[in-house]
């Protein structure tokens, strides 16, 4: 391969990676990897400057814009920093900064480096106006609604400041730049409650806080318990010419700044702050990856000045990730709610990035095959984004002669049933990005061995019934994973239907736990008033989501038409495909799910849709693909998605020749109008649209 050649294979390749870090929050690739792709792209640019190209990787920064907010221009561009792994790199960044500064005396802050979402909040007169991502780093997206939900960030600064403004320097309008980051006791909760319900872990937290402030619901948000620190400070009038004094007034004002920041005079103090923090950083409560250092004299900033996608007065010195040997004693096997066998690697104790390391998650048989896995295998082990324990590699010159290699089990662990091989759903339109991308938590078309015993598999007998109380299905908020436990050992419950008949008197032990074994049954009972598509959900149908279930209750509108439905009239509604269809008919097949269904239905549940919903539904926007963009004043956008699908469309994310419309609010983002004259799309107003229905 010549070197044009290699050129356009790594443009291509890093477009990629940008698209899957920026865009999906799925990265493929560790950030190390990624900067060795880049800086060789720019060496060979470097060598053949015939090959510029204005749309290469390295003449832009990545983007984390999305279409459903509404995008702002940044009043200072928000540049990446340059990445350095060594510290050799570091001694040169200093003698360069030393250089650029002809001699003259410097200061560098250090910093911890917050593996998280860049956000930028604007104040003025002492209030949050706008908080908007960093996005390209020309514009980003406007999520202040979201951000309002973060409590560590002031909306108002307190009286007390604003009378001492004279005092503490406080500007009419400043702008502060920080992260916005998950502790890690918020990710491992949601991982727990995500891995109880089967659905995709997030891989690390900085995942975890980005999908988090993107949700278009600030209830999501609220819940998720998000945390931000905040690192640079902008304005035309700020307290100081020095970046740490002003962090400092900034923390005076209520900011929450880190304590770990130092200012040091010389590289030996700088590599002395690296090398405390790489292995302090492991007691922080949230996620770091690294080191900023910056000239801490905004003048001498500003006369350093920037490259054409860096400042020259600032670098970043990135972490290693942790990667350890150690040997595959067994691989054992977990049984899901749905059936699903998922293998574990248990392994030689071995401390990585702060814990003790034993198991390792394998996802199924295609990645056992990829890796070629023996038992006795030394494996290498890393701990993607610090905490969930991941198989990279195996060091096969180590390998025992003796070594078997790992066969996938054949029979159920649980009740040795003879296991079942099937594919999980291709991605829909529905799964993919969508509420339905946790109905395999493989990922479509993967190959999953299921145990099809669900009515007598312990495992998924208690999977179904926690499922079936979580809080996104029958919301039965008294209860947990462990009481339900309890009740099944017991033998107070053997399915979802026998919650319904406990008693006070079954639960209420030596007779001291009245009022919460009351609270109980009344939060069961309460139950039967939670709509039809949510009683459709949690069923715990193999492979359908809430926006299935939805999507099925409005098109089925009652059970009864559901249960008797057909392969062709399930495949008749949009996003439910053949593998969905057929997992629904053996459902309703069964015998025993048809006895808890008509049991469940003696109970109460909602077994259809209510009248009022029966009267919203029409079909004036049947066939019908639309795009939402913009702010409302009349609904909300999750309000208007509701609307749009109770009148028979179709909500779409993007703009394409088989869009109908676009229902455009104020502020709709210029790319998207762009994009929407270009293929002669229509756009809808807010008021229009409304009439369209009503017409």
């Amino acid at each position: 391969m010549d070197e044009k050649q290699r050129i356009e294979q790594l443009r291509r390749e890093l477009h990629e990676h940008n698209y899957r870090y920026y865009v999906l929050n799925q990265p493929s690739i560790s950030d190390y990897d990624f900067d060795q792709l880049m800086h060789e792209l720019q060496d060979l640019e470097a060598r053949h400057p015939e090959l510029a190209d204005a749309n290469s990787p390295t003449q832009r920064v990545g983007s984390d814009l999305q279409s459903e907010f509404r995008q702002v221009t940044h009043k200072y561009p928000m540049l990446s920093l340059a990445n350095t792994y060594s510290e050799e790199d570091v001694r040169q960044w200093y003698d360069s900064v030393r250089k650029g500064l002809a001699g003259e005396p410097f200061e560098v802050c250090c910093e911890m480096k917050y593996d998280g979402l860049s956000i930028s909040l604007t104040y003025v007169d002492g209030r949050l106006t706008q908080a908007v991502t960093r996005g390209d780093g020309v514009q980003g997206d406007d999520v202040t609604q979201n951000v309002k939900t973060i409590r560590s960030i002031p909306l108002v600064l307190s009286e007390k400041v604003r009378v001492k403004s004279e005092e503490s320097s406080l500007p009419r309008e400043f702008e502060i730049r920080g992260e916005i980051l998950m502790p890690w006791k918020s990710f491992e909760r949601l991982n727990a409650e995500r891995e109880a319900a089967e659905e995709p872990l997030f891989a690390n937290p900085r995942n975890a806080a980005s999908g988090t402030l993107k949700s278009l619901d600030p209830k999501v948000v609220a819940s998720r318990q998000l945390d931000a620190y905040l690192y640079y400070l902008l304005g035309e009038e700020l307290p100081a010419d020095g970046h740490y004094e002003n962090l400092e007034a900034a923390r005076s004002w209520g900011f929450k700044i880190s304590e770990g920041m130092k200012k040091v005079r010389t590289v030996e103090e700088i590599l002395d702050f690296i090398n405390y923090w790489d292995t302090e950083r492991k007691n922080l409560p949230v996620a770091t990856d690294g080191i900023v250092l910056k000239v801490n004299s905004l003048r001498q900033q500003r006369a350093l000045g920037f490259t054409a996608k860096s400042p020259r007065w600032a670098i970043a010195y990135k972490f290693k990730a942790e990667r350890e040997q150690t040997r595959l004693l067994e691989v054992t096997y977990q049984v899901g709610r749905t059936g699903a066998v998922t293998p574990v690697a248990n392994m030689e104790p071995v401390q990585l990035a702060g814990t003790t390391v034993r198991r390792a998650t394998l996802n199924n048989e295609d990645f056992i095959r990829s890796f070629d896995l023996h038992i006795g295998d030394m494996v290498y082990v890393e701990k993607g984004g610090e905490i969930i324990p991941k198989i990279v590699g195996v060091n096969i010159d180590e390998r025992p002669i003796i070594a078997q290699p790992v066969q996938f089990i054949r029979r159920c662990p649980e009740c040795g049933t003879p296991l079942v091989k099937s594919l999980s759903p291709d991605p829909s339109p529905v799964g993919r990005g969508g509420s339905d991308s946790n109905t395999s938590p493989y990922g479509g078309g993967a190959s999953v061995w299921y145990c099809p015993n669900d009515a007598n598999c312990p495992p998924q007998i208690k999977g179904r019934i926690e499922h079936f109380i979580s809080r996104r299905a029958m919301n039965i908020d008294s209860l947990g994973p462990e009481t339900i436990d309890e009740y099944f050992r017991r033998g107070l419950i053997h399915n979802v239907a026998d919650l319904y008949d406990i008693q006070v008197q079954q639960i209420n032990g030596d007779g001291s736990r009245t009022k919460s074994a009351q609270r109980i049954v009344n939060g069961i009972a309460a139950s039967c008033q939670v709509p039809f598509e949510r009683v459709v959900f949690a069923l715990g149908i193999r492979f359908v989501g809430e926006t299935s279930a939805r999507l099925l209750a409005r098109h089925f509108k009652t059970m009864d038409a559901l249960m008797a439905a057909s392969l062709e009239d399930l495949q008749e509604v949009e996003g439910i495909g053949e593998v969905m269809a057929k997992s629904i008919i053996s459902y309703f097949h069964n015998e025993e799910n048809r006895r808890i269904v008509e049991r469940l239905r003696g109970y109460g549940l909602q077994f259809a849709l209510s009248a009022e919903q029966t009267a919203a539904q029409s079909d004036k926007l049947a066939g019908q693909s639309v795009v939402i963009s913009g702010v409302f004043q009349h609904h909300s956008r999750d309000e208007y998605k509701l609307i749009i699908e109770q009148n028979g469309g179709k909500n779409v994310g993007s703009i394409s020749g088989k869009t109908s419309f676009i229902l455009a609010g104020d502020n709709m983002g210029p790319s998207k109008l762009e994009k929407a004259k270009k293929l002669g799309i229509r756009i809808v107003s807010e008021d229009e649209f409304l009439d369209m229905l009503q017409s």
